[in-house]
């Protein structure tokens, strides 16, 4: 019991700094992209796991490289799209797309992995899902950029982390770790460069965009994102490693609640309708009956 509670703090610890990180993205969004927003958030991860790796070299047998490719870019992206919604629509909402990652995990599971789902966890799906319809509040067949973005921030996530489950039995943690921090820093350089050389269109700007100089005012808020981004994952890693993932899990979703808080009172985001707070209600439901088992 004593495992499980000190596992709980630190997972309230760490989403309430996942929730005042995003706080910092939407502010850094006023005069930098998204994409170089995920190049400076994914440099500190970079710096610290080598220094991990200098001092302790990774312990592992390696031979799926184009499976830890993969896992990279999909962590990448969806961490690209998380981004570029939490600057164009509320804190809440965008962490709640990004919370439909272990419905799309259960999925792909299923899929790619052969692992058994159980009717509760074939109803979390379906419930899920329709959490997500209330969120979107489609008109007809018709989806925004940022629905689409936030859909697949919970898909990208979902992949990433579904192939995670099978990297862990050839990577060391921190292996795998290092390989979404390395995507997620070149290829954000890489399409930076190339939105500067060329001009892309308006519907692309998610994906390509041209160097941003940081003011001396954004230099303190990119701290801040690192510093934050990086306790937030350290506090988490304790949190999973005291007690059960599916109690842990769980409690993670409170950084919904605290992302709505921090919205509406230090950004100025508007309260969610009653629709919305539907879809917020059914995701969660939708990820404890996931983690249930």
């Amino acid at each position: 019991m004593e495992n499980r509670v000190q596992g709980v703090k630190y997972m309230l610890i760490a989403s309430f700094l996942f929730a005042f990180m995003g706080v910092f993205v939407k502010e850094l969004s006023e005069t930098i992209n998204s994409l170089e927003i995920t190049f400076f958030r994914n440099v500190f991860g970079v710096v610290i796991i080598a220094i991990s790796i200098y001092k302790t070299p990774l312990i592992q047998v390696g031979g799926k490289l184009w499976l830890l490719i993969f896992r990279g870019v999909m962590g990448f992206i969806a961490l690209l799209a998380f981004f570029y919604n939490i600057a164009h629509i509320p804190l809440a909402d965008a962490m709640t797309f990004s919370k439909t990652a272990p419905i799309f995990t259960a999925l792909f599971a299923f899929i790619f992995l052969h692992e058994k789902l159980n009717y509760l966890q074939v109803f979390a799906v379906f419930v899920g899902f329709i959490g997500i319809v209330l969120i979107i509040q489609p008109n007809g067949f018709t989806f925004t950029k940022t629905d689409l973005l936030g859909i697949f921030s919970g898909v990208g996530a979902g992949l990433a982390y579904t192939s995670v489950r099978e990297l862990r039995k050839y990577y060391d943690s921190r292996g795998i770790v290092l390989s979404f921090v390395l995507v997620g820093t070149i290829s954000p350089a890489v399409l930076l460069t190339i939105g500067t050389l060329f001009e892309t269109p308006q519907y692309l700007d998610f994906m390509l965009a041209p160097i941003v100089i940081p003011t001396f005012e954004d230099i303190p808020k990119i701290i801040a994102l690192g510093v934050l981004a990086t306790f937030a994952q350290i506090y988490m890693t304790k949190a999973y490693g005291e007690t059960k993932a599916g109690i842990v899990g769980v409690v993670s979703y409170s950084n919904i609640l605290f992302s709505l808080i921090l919205g509406i009172f230090l950004i100025g985001d508007e309260v969610p309708n009653l629709a919305t707070f539907g879809g917020i209600f059914l995701i969660v439901l939708s990820g404890y009956f996931v983690a249930k088992k």
